[in-house]
């Protein structure tokens, strides 16, 4: 009896110690892996994981090999609010140049093509009348497997033209969100003097003096133009490029929002938008959380005084038409500098 006791009570340890070692690796697992659930129901965890899945040093980051690109988790996912931080900076660009419009343009590290055919066409328009025009490229770290090489090429480019901005997020198009905040926080840090500001796609023709134009009239606080998109339906094909689930975003529309092939703001909106960026769901789509912002602050956007000035679909050439709008998308950088060169040439327009 005593034999059959100690072997019961054997058992009965084995089996326990069994129950607790699967019951420790159980618990330690899920520990590990329980974040990623966060931003799949809008929360946002702290920074240690965010920077754990999105930046890594500066050192590590920028040869391209030793670390992979972050992806979301979802497709409707960004990390943000997060600190980012500049490493290829400009802070004196609006002080030193007492800017009346400053032109950011998003592109990718590895893009040296548009950067070159801006800065040899509607990138080169400088001053309109008395009215200074600045220009800067802002550029995330590059993702590629030659990314040590196009840093260190990014540095040079920084070092001749001094136009560049690069800030430590990965530059893809699920970051398109971050590079947009980045922007804004760049700019009400040190922008403040200048009144307003916009941002442009690089595939864009911009005629600068109407740009300026339209400015001169515009209002300096509260001000957002572009091309206006109103009612716009949010799509539920997860096939679509701009999907987004219900889970996510519940309105069948969004609130008005300007695109995000080139619109223009006055800078006051700077500071609101970033601190609205800070309670808003960050959705990957980069217009419309703008315009989730500015609904957010309740700030309606402006439309432009005609509704051919700003194009998302490429505009045929022709020398009366392209006189007189502000921006539209091009087939190619060809287009751009082609267009523009003709648009200089002496004669008239129409």
């Amino acid at each position: 009896m005593q034999s059959n006791g100690r072997s019961r009570f054997l058992r009965a340890f084995v089996i326990f110690t069994i129950f607790l070692i699967l019951f420790l690796c159980y618990y330690i697992f899920t520990y590990e892996n329980s974040e990623s659930w966060m931003p799949k129901v809008g929360l946002f965890p702290p920074k240690t994981f965010i920077n754990k899945t999105t930046n890594v040093p500066l050192t590590t980051a920028s040869t391209g090999t030793s670390a992979k690109p972050w992806k979301p988790p979802e497709p409707y996912c960004v990390a943000y609010p997060n600190k980012y931080n500049f490493i290829i900076n400009e802070p004196q660009k609006c002080q030193k140049e007492n800017v009346f419009v400053i032109l950011i343009i998003p592109v990718a590290p590895s893009d040296t093509a548009a950067r070159e055919a801006i800065r040899s066409t509607w990138g080169s328009e400088r001053l309109v009348g008395d009215k200074i025009v600045s220009l800067l490229f802002l550029s995330g770290l590059p993702t590629s497997q030659d990314g040590e090489k196009l840093q260190a090429d990014l540095l040079k480019e920084s070092e001749k033209y001094h136009d560049l901005l690069q800030s430590d997020f990965w530059d893809s198009y699920y970051n398109l969100t971050i590079k947009t905040i980045v922007m804004l926080e760049w700019l009400s840090d040190n922008c403040q003097n200048a009144p307003y500001a916009m941002k442009v796609d690089s595939d864009i023709f911009l005629n600068v003096k109407n740009l300026v134009n339209l400015l001169l009239s515009a209002p300096k606080q509260n001000y957002m133009s572009g091309l206006v998109a109103r009612g716009a339906m949010v799509l539920r094909n997860p096939n679509s490029k701009w999907y987004l689930p219900e889970t996510v975003y519940a309105p069948a529309q969004y609130p008005p929002y300007a695109l995000g092939l080139g619109y223009v703001f006055s800078l006051d909106l700077t500071v609101k938008l970033v601190e609205a960026a800070q309670l808003v769901k960050p959705v990957y789509i980069e217009d419309v959380f703008l315009g989730l912002c500015m609904d957010h602050l309740g700030i309606s956007l402006t439309d432009p005084p005609d509704g051919s000035l700003f194009n998302v679909f490429p505009v045929d050439y022709n020398r009366c038409r392209y006189s007189k709008l502000i921006a539209t998308v091009t087939r190619s950088l060809t287009n751009q500098v082609e267009f523009w060169r003709d648009l200089q040439t002496p004669g008239p327009y129409c």
